[in-house]
């Protein structure tokens, strides 16, 4: 009883701490988002610039960048190290770096998320609190598990989503249950600060109450097979395009400089602004606007894609919250569903596919639409994360167990491994 309680007492203080960490940063880093975001609304010239801003970005990142240049795949690798005590420490300049390339990006026009710099910056934190409190192997780790979570639950507002998906980004199918008491106060001390320092969540209609029969679910399966299509196609094109890019084009800056020309260019084709930086308003738009575009999906995947594998700084969660949303907004019109059921599963399903992460997703969902929404999402999410296949917008994602079932897989192979070569299957002993 001792012991559990020594344990609990560590783990809720420098939950706390990391929390404390996670919260500020994003606070600032969604502040900062505001002012650019509305700047480059009332500014649209601006955007012409993208390629010059890619070019100084990516010379500073070629310059200074090196060692965290692996973003989130760095501290999923990072935790799987053996030993993680010897491990290279996360270097703390990764917060104030990504968080100013991000914001970069998005005030020039880039198509980005928020996600991937909140869960850098958190575990840029976190990993920075464990080295000065020398704390050890099994506690780093789950110091690094909290910093997702923080980082994760604070900048959407969204504690117990980030909560699970510090503990199920790690590993495909599997959770670090180990980490799940800090990862729970850091996610909760982090979305409680970045509350108070004034930061105001979007706010989403909330889903109506659908009893589950089978025409619904019928239509549910298929919005899943569509998710799931749209998963892949996003994880495809933005892999194989950065690794087109990077073998084409050496240099980082000059790949920044033809994406943004790229961008610039589309958003000249397409005539509006609506698929440059998150998306927010479209997204809200998807619940309710039966007029809204039936390509606004794809061409959100395309602008992201191109501005991601580039090399601009930002996430994956927000535009696909995006294409998710208006895919599932017109797949409903088709199948004569609420709009906000379509959008709402979208909301959570592609990009709880492309980051193998259904059950955080659906319970996010729940958390921004409201409990009528989560038997629905789970369906959704779950037959996208299946059907998506092992692929992730994660490569270092360990994965221990193929999705369609089988043998464990020992030891564990990260994702951008498996891709190349299936590793044998371990021999599961006898019952």
């Amino acid at each position: 009883m001792k012991r559990r309680a020594s344990a609990l007492a560590q783990w809720s203080g420098l939950g706390a701490l990391v929390g404390l960490a996670c919260g500020a940063a994003s606070a600032l880093f969604l502040m900062a988002l505001d002012v650019v975001t509305r700047f480059r609304g009332t500014h649209e010239a601006i955007v012409y610039a993208l390629p010059l801003a890619g070019l100084v970005v990516g010379a500073i990142y070629e310059r200074w960048g090196q060692s965290i240049k692996g973003g989130n795949n760095l501290i999923i690798d990072t935790i799987h190290v053996e030993d993680a005590v010897d491990a290279p420490q996360i270097p703390l300049r990764m917060a104030p770096m990504v968080l100013a390339g991000t914001v970069l990006t998005h005030l020039f026009g880039g198509s980005a998320g928020r996600e991937g710099t909140a869960v850098q910056m958190g575990a840029s934190l976190a990993d920075e609190i464990a080295h000065r409190f020398g704390v050890g192997r099994a506690l780093r780790r789950q110091l690094l598990a909290a910093g997702i979570a923080g980082g994760f639950g604070s900048v959407f507002g969204t504690p117990i989503a980030g909560t699970i998906f510090g503990l199920e980004v790690v590993s495909v199918g599997r959770m670090e249950y180990d980490a799940l008491v800090p990862a729970l106060v850091a996610a909760l001390v982090g979305d409680f600060t970045t509350r108070s320092l004034g930061v105001v969540h979007t706010a989403y209609p909330a889903m109506p109450a659908l009893e589950l029969g089978p025409v619904l679910l019928a239509k549910l399966a298929l919005i899943g097979v569509a998710m799931a299509l749209a998963t892949m196609a996003f994880v495809e094109l933005t892999h194989r395009l950065k690794k087109a890019l990077e073998a084409r084009v050496p240099r980082l800056p000059v790949r920044m400089f033809l994406g943004g020309l790229v961008i610039v260019a589309l958003w000249k084709l397409v005539g509006t602004s609506d698929y440059l930086g998150l998306g927010v308003p479209t997204i809200v738009r998807a619940f309710t606007d039966p007029h809204l575009a039936s390509y606004a999906f794809a061409a959100k995947l395309v602008f992201t894609a191109i501005t991601l594998s580039s090399g601009f700084l930002g996430g994956e969660v927000t535009p696909l919250f995006f294409v998710g949303a208006t895919l599932g907004s017109v797949l409903a019109r088709l199948l004569g569903l609420p709009l906000e059921l379509g959008a709402g599963v979208g909301v959570a399903a592609v990009f709880g596919a492309a980051a193998n992460t259904p059950i955080a997703l659906s319970i996010m969902a729940a958390e921004i639409l409201g409990g009528a929404a989560f038997p629905h999402v789970v369906i959704v999410t779950v037959i996208a994360y299946l059907l998506s296949g092992h692929r992730g917008i994660y490569p270092a994602q360990r994965l221990g167990r193929r999705k369609h079932g089988g043998s464990l897989i020992e030891p564990p192979v990260a994702l951008r491994s498996y891709q190349d070569e299936a590793p044998r299957p371990a021999e599961e002993p006898e019952a």
